[in-house]
């Protein structure tokens, strides 16, 4: 299983939709491309699962032509890719195939020609908050992530090549982190992935090449260098309690063996034994993580920085710069939220979250740039609740960027435990886990203890357990954008609960749990396929008209 960071719940930084089926579709393209001998000349995507249904309303098409051409995912260029391609002599197709079986629902398999005539064969797996897997190279099941720096070797499976690849790594001094051989039988063609702690050279690759027994080598960069975090201001610049600062590779990676939180048990036990918020508990975890992986530097807190820039832009800009979304199902709802603000029903705190939680999903779908927290359809809940709070009571951002640690801890139990996938888990997957995650941050924000916020967590699952994916049209704009707001409602309502002292007789870690088995029970038409729910109301489908499919 992954190792999962704060980027990985907080993250990515990145252009909407659907973190899944936008974000990641561009990171199986990306690394598609990276593959490959030449420039992308030609390309057929073949989609299954969830994006045959929906890839036009959730921008995947356009997403995956951009990973081709080589796209960050916060690449604000994605929403044009086509025209683009077609200036860069880059023929593309699609091919939808909504009624074949696949393993994930959502599955793409990709066939490109290039520009010295090769053709490349793969099958890519977008795993959920944009997170991505290749799982098939030219017939053959693989692994790969993109998590590290990696090379992938098509060799015959012989005695003595696997020495070779790891002897000329030795002699670049490069660290090798794992090692996996994939192949169909033995003898014939094989695939040697190596994932290491170093950025590879491509004289690393040309070393390797001269094995007779070894047909082609590639270099696959880690996202992590893709993904890079500009500078922010010197408030991003405080550290992490001091914690592990000297740490080797080897101390984290033992150290880390202890801060792998497996549950909300462990994580507590650790907040109470150690006298500290589920904040720090996971910057530390974070920390080692990153040290372990040879990551000198932590920057932890300058990504989350970057992290609420981006949450603060995307909430405000759409109350004085209304945008249309690229479905036409929404555009303009915050600006006349923020104008009822003071003689709304709701008031203060609730009514100014609501805004900005509209606000986000009309950025979010007029594939504007935002944070995806823990995942793009969800991205309104967390910064609505965090940019609130500051608003009407005055927290600092240093506080806030605690917060936000705080949101990113119980992300990452949701989906070490259960997903955040729409597609797997339904609305109560994505929706669900941002309102538990901004409960607990709340709750944190306002004095709560480990144990509370932990509660509050709970609670907001609770309040939303069941809740189906169904957007109309495939788009993630309705009713997303709703769901956002009544997410943040939900999250204030149970930090609330938790504050007061009234406890749960199911923990978080059984409320999870509950939430994966409901999630599973889900009929396909009610996980992120446009087949059910509101999307198969007669208003949507005669909005629809086909569109979708």
């Amino acid at each position: 299983m992954k190792i999962l960071g704060i980027r990985d719940i907080i993250g990515p930084i990145m252009i909407g939709p659907s973190s899944s089926h936008t974000a990641g579709a561009l990171r199986i393209a990306l690394m598609c491309r990276r593959l490959l001998a030449g420039e992308p000349r030609k390309a057929t995507f073949r989609l299954y699962g969830s994006f045959a249904h929906t890839y036009r309303g959730h921008g995947t098409d356009k997403a995956l032509v951009a990973g081709l051409l080589g796209m960050a995912t916060d690449d604000t260029r994605i929403r044009d890719s086509f025209a683009i391609a077609r200036d860069a002599k880059l023929e593309f197709s699609f091919v939808p195939m909504p009624d074949e079986a696949c393993e994930h629902p959502n599955t793409v398999d990709i066939e490109v020609v290039d520009e010295t005539g090769s053709l490349t064969r793969m099958r890519g797996e977008s795993i959920g908050g944009g997170a991505a897997v290749i799982s098939r190279i030219n017939g053959v099941d693989v692994r790969l992530t993109g998590e590290y720096h990696s090379i992938v070797v098509k060799q015959r499976d012989v005695k003595g090549v696997l020495a070779h690849i790891a002897t000329c790594l030795n002699v670049f001094d490069i660290n090798i982190a794992t090692t996996r051989l994939f192949r169909e039988r033995k003898g014939h063609i094989a695939y040697t992935i190596m994932q290491t702690d170093d950025e590879i050279d491509e004289a690393i690759a040309r070393a390797i090449a001269k094995n007779p027994d070894i047909y082609d080598v590639r270099i696959v960069k880690s996202d992590r260098a893709t993904d890079a975090v500009p500078p922010v201001s010197a408030r991003a610049a405080r550290p992490i309690d001091g914690f592990g600062a000297d740490l080797t590779p080897e101390e984290a990676a033992e150290l880390f063996d202890s801060l792998d939180f497996a549950n909300g048990s462990e994580l507590l036990a650790y907040c109470e034994r150690e006298d500290v918020g589920i904040d720090t508990a996971m910057c530390r975890r974070e920390r080692c993580m990153l040290a372990a992986d040879r990551i000198a530097v932590d920057d932890t807190r300058r990504y989350l920085a970057e992290a609420l820039d981006v949450m603060r832009e995307s909430a405000t800009r759409p109350l004085a710069e209304p945008v249309p979304s690229m479905g036409g199902l929404i555009g303009g709802e915050a600006a006349k939220l923020s104008a009822l603000e003071e003689s709304a029903p709701c008031g203060g705190l609730l009514a100014r979250a609501t805004t900005y939680a509209m606000a986000v999903l009309e950025t979010n779908a007029s594939m504007g740039r935002i944070v995806a927290a823990p995942t793009a359809g969800s991205s309104g809940v967390v910064p609505a609740m965090l940019l609130a709070c500051q608003d009407i009571h005055g927290f600092s951002d240093d506080e806030i960027i605690d917060a936000l640690a705080n949101a990113a801890a119980i992300g990452y139990l949701i989906t070490r435990n259960a997903t955040v996938s729409g597609a797997e888990g339904g609305c109560q997957a994505e929706v669900g886990a941002a309102s538990a995650m901004a409960a607990s941050a709340a709750c944190q924000l306002f004095g709560g203890t480990p144990r509370q916020c932990l509660e509050a967590a709970s609670n907001a699952i609770a309040g939303l357990l069941g809740l189906v994916c169904d957007p109309i049209a495939g788009l993630v704009e309705a009713p997303c954008q709703k769901r956002n707001a009544t997410g943040v409602a939900n999250a204030l309502v149970s930090a609330q609960i938790a504050l007061a002292g009234i406890g749960n007789l199911v923990d978080f870690d059984q409320t999870v749990e509950a939430m994966h088995h409901v999630g599973r029970s889900l009929p396909f038409e009610l996980r992120e396929s446009a087949l059910g729910g509101l999307a198969a109301t007669p208003a949507a489908c005669a909005f629809c008209q086909g569109c979708a499919r």
